[in-house]
């Protein structure tokens, strides 16, 4: 299967090298793709992204992987795509309402200066509302290793340190997947590159 993978706001595709590896291990070939929040706008980003997924699928079956605002941008381009839809999406971390993280971090100076334009979006709740819901099978992985509590941003709510789960579920029809994984990690989890594979392989029986 060909598996395309997206990374999250402030990473790199670096970042999803694990679980390429995993995954190539596992008889799939995948592909990475990058982009820079700080300097690239949405509307260029998505473009590439269309570009990307098309010129890296034009034989056989493919899927797409993404990571937090990776998933955003899957979610952008899928009605672009409506004559190659992919199989299967998989979906980590994945923002998919106006999240606290964000709007906290909205009229940070600095925030704002590095995660430009992607970073004001994923505050917008008509935005995120406005996103599409894949139509494919979809498989949600949230993760729970952030921190509980009185002191915690997010109070009793099982969160990753970014997002909650409720933040994670969003308007998604999926069930959520729960891994004791934090968000900037999740993509690393073990749990989570062998359920891909396994959901994979009977996708393609």
């Amino acid at each position: 299967m060909n598996i395309l993978l997206i990374h999250g706001m402030g990473r790199t595709p670096l970042s999803m090298l694990v679980l390429s590896y995993r995954l190539r291990s596992s008889g799939h070939s995948t592909r990475l793709f990058g982009y820079s929040p700080t300097i690239e706008s949405f509307e260029t980003c998505r473009q590439r992204l269309i570009k990307f997924i098309r010129k890296s699928t034009e034989t056989g079956p493919y899927a797409l992987i993404g990571h937090s605002l990776g998933c955003v941008l899957i979610r952008s381009v899928l009605p672009k795509l409506e004559d190659k839809l992919p199989v299967a999406c998989f979906f980590l971390a994945p923002p998919s309402k106006a999240c606290k993280a964000a709007k906290f971090f909205a009229n940070n100076p600095l925030y704002r200066l590095l995660m430009g334009e992607m970073g004001q979006m994923l505050a917008n709740e008509e935005f995120m509302d406005s996103l599409a819901l894949p139509s494919m099978p979809t498989f949600v992985y949230a993760g729970t290793g952030g921190p509980m509590g009185k002191f915690s941003l997010f109070g009793s709510s099982l969160n990753d340190g970014i997002l909650t789960v409720e933040e994670v579920q969003g308007a998604l029809l999926n069930p959520v997947i729960l891994t004791d994984s934090t968000h900037t990690f999740i993509m690393n989890s073990r749990q989570i590159a062998d359920a891909i594979s396994k959901a994979l392989g009977n996708l393609q029986k």
